[in-house]
């Protein structure tokens, strides 16, 4: 796995060993960054079940200004802190070591996110409940974009009733990317 794009171009990061972390593939990386690149430069951004942390390494890498990285697992999170200091990029960067859950709680009120983007384990329904949970929080911004990585056959049907808007799907052969935006609020 490598950085695509941006200042760490071509570098190489590590990723923990063992079944608990699924790398993102470097053509499934470049297929979402080259989507979401024209909207990248300064953005903060917010990588929950961040295993290697490829993902925010990439958007730094690409000129977001800030990256906070969510992963439970101490040795996935170990690898995130090698492979920042490795791209040189720790500067820009946050490292939270806890659940999900618990890290948005105390992100709440300190910071406001352009990008959420979540790789849960697949096939657990765990996206529905950080989804439930962001949709009644202030940390995404009010043009702030939400992206989960999940299995092909993940159904999103209750995202409407969270007042969370599907505005696109990318699949690909055993997973997609699911992006969201909060529905607009009604003016009083």
């Amino acid at each position: 796995m490598r950085v695509i794009a941006g200042s760490a171009k071509r570098l190489q990061l590590k990723t923990p060993d063992g079944p608990d972390t699924r790398p993102t593939t470097d053509r499934i990386k470049e297929t979402l960054f080259n989507m979401l690149a024209p909207h990248l430069y300064g953005c903060t951004f917010l990588d929950l079940f961040a295993g290697s942390g490829g993902i925010g390494i990439e958007a730094l890498s690409r000129g977001a200004a800030e990256a906070v990285f969510v992963e439970k697992s101490p040795r996935a999170m170990a690898c995130i802190k090698e492979n920042l200091n490795f791209t040189k990029l720790s500067p820009k960067a946050v490292t939270m070591q806890t659940d999900v859950l618990t890290a948005l709680r105390r992100l709440e009120g300190e910071k406001k996110f352009d990008y959420i983007f979540m790789d849960p384990p697949y096939n657990q329904s765990i996206e529905e409940k950080v989804l439930l949970y962001l949709a009644g929080s202030a940390l995404l911004s009010e043009d702030g974009m939400i992206i989960v990585e999940a299995a092909k056959d993940t159904q999103f049907a209750y995202a409407d009733a969270l007042g969370l808007r599907i505005i696109r799907e990318k699949v690909y052969k055993t997973n997609k990317h699911v992006f969201l935006e909060m529905t607009q609020k009604e003016q009083i």
